[in-house]
């Protein structure tokens, strides 16, 4: 079984893989990190619906979520409040929510998910 490959950065990664069913999506962060944690939550999901596409995937295909907070007593609702706008009602998938250090100062959320194809 091949491995399909997307949206290459340099040397470094692919933002998507997909094998044996399953599409990988690499930790996505804000393009506009001067953003709050809604904005930047909100950035975040529209990018990982482009990528679900292009795997032939969608939101409702997401079988898990892992979700990094700089600071998760401040931002937890604010993020909450746009994931639950966004997420698939009838295809509610697993998820982590943790909180983590990030290289940049400004990136309040990361979000990687894993979903069908």
């Amino acid at each position: 079984m091949s491995i399909q490959r997307f949206e290459p950065l340099g040397q470094r990664l692919s933002h998507v893989s997909v094998y044996n069913g399953v599409v990988y999506l690499t930790g996505q962060v804000a393009s506009d990190c001067k953003q709050d944690i809604k904005g930047q939550t909100r950035q975040i999901l529209t990018r990982i619906d482009e990528l679900l596409a292009k795997a032939g995937s969608d939101k409702s295909k997401i079988l898990i979520a892992q979700i990094f907070l700089r600071d998760g007593a401040r931002d937890f609702a604010g993020m909450n409040s746009v994931w639950e706008e966004w997420v698939s009602k009838d295809s509610l998938p697993s998820r982590a929510t943790l909180e983590g250090r990030f290289t940049g100062d400004d990136i309040l959320v990361e979000i990687i998910v894993q979903a069908a194809a």
